[in-house]
């Protein structure tokens, strides 16, 4: 089968390609220009890192830096381990950096790709599903604090994305599943055909080389397209529409969740919970029928994703949401439904509602 290329227009675009074997695409995308490239690696894959940096030392001098796995590469001490090593590298205006691995790789080698220098050439080799069809695309990067997560970051495009379905091969069922999370929140959102892929595929044939989960990928990542070529800078869409905000849905109650799980929970898993809780929480503000609130919990255990919580109770998870990135002062800002594909901002529901509806997915109180 052939290569996918999906555009990415705007200021600075680029492009998403899906397919096979994709590494030798990668001298093209970085350049003559570039001298030197920093592949910045989740450290347990350094078996798949091997062509990549095979293909590239043949065109460039290559720093490789492994890093932690999982949300432990995003913080700051990362980040400055990396700059440490650029700078004494040589690393200049001109080089480039190579991101190789889950959506924490992309996020932490983004923000050292877009701050050091104020700016370098990055490419995204996403390894995970969770990657492929959220965090590499779209320009956000970002590190997370004590506070929580991703709350310090900026916006950087990559010069391209290379989603190679070779690599998902390798990857454990349970995180080829808790990719699936983003996959299906993007049928909600905007693509109700990925619904009914999933509705009407046996989950077991979403498989690495499967042509469904290819659909899959495609659609939601055009999804993300669609979405921040309108809203870059989630500055706020048009006519209502909560413009790049909506690809939040779901996740105010999942980085909360994440958070107090000391991320434990997977996020694509935790992404599953938040959207049945924002679903609920839409019912509960009388705008979602209650139809589309349990095809949220058909959609999401189909795929094996879970649809309750009751690791935390309602109180820990309030004090961690308040500090989530949609928050205005001290109201809490939800992307909800009001039917499919039709989604809004929900601002400073009511306590009780909030209460209720985590109740509603097995939660408690206190």
């Amino acid at each position: 089968m052939t290569d996918t290329v999906l555009h990415v227009a705007g200021a600075s675009p680029y492009d998403v390609v899906v397919g096979h074997d994709l590494a030798a695409r990668l001298p093209a995308i970085l350049g003559s220009s570039v001298e030197r490239v920093a592949v910045l690696y989740a450290g347990s894959l350094g078996a798949l890192a091997d062509p990549v940096v095979d293909i590239l030392v043949e065109h460039y001098d290559v720093l490789a830096l492994g890093l932690p796995e999982g949300e432990r590469a995003k913080t700051a001490p990362v980040a400055a381990d990396c700059w440490e090593a650029l700078g004494e590298a040589g690393f200049t205006r001109s080089d480039a950096v190579v991101t190789l691995g889950g959506g924490a790789s992309t996020d932490l080698g983004g923000f050292v790709a877009a701050t050091w220098l104020r700016g370098v050439r990055v490419v995204h080799v996403p390894t995970t599903l969770l990657a492929m069809v959220d965090a590499a695309v779209g320009g956000k990067t970002g590190i997370n604090t004590g506070a929580g997560k991703n709350l310090v970051g900026s916006f950087h495009e990559p010069a391209g994305v290379l989603c190679d379905l070779s690599l998902l091969a390798s990857l454990p069922r349970e995180e080829l599943v808790a990719g699936l999370g983003e996959v299906v929140k993007c049928g909600f959102i905007a693509d109700p055909a990925i619904l009914d892929l999933v509705e009407r595929t046996d989950p077991d044939a979403l498989t690495a080389g499967s042509p469904e989960l290819r659909e899959l990928v495609e659609r939601a990542i055009q999804v993300k397209i669609d979405v921040v070529v309108d809203d870059l800078r989630e500055t706020g869409g048009v006519d209502g529409h909560p413009g790049r905000e909506v690809l939040n849905y779901g996740h105010t109650l999942a980085h909360a969740i994440e958070r107090t799980s000391d991320y434990t929970v997977r996020h694509g898993e935790a992404v599953a919970i938040g959207c049945v809780y924002v679903a609920e929480l839409a019912a509960r503000a009388g705008a979602l029928d209650p139809a589309l609130v349990e095809r949220h919990r058909a959609a999401f255990g189909r795929v094996g994703l879970p649809t309750t919580y009751d690791a935390a109770s309602f109180d820990e998870l309030h004090e961690a949401m308040k500090v989530d990135k949609k928050a205005r002062g001290s109201q809490l800002r939800f992307v909800v439904l009001d039917d499919l594909a039709t989604p809004r901002i929900l601002a400073g529901p009511s306590e009780d509602d909030l209460r209720a509806a985590y109740a509603a997915i097995g939660g408690r109180d206190s």
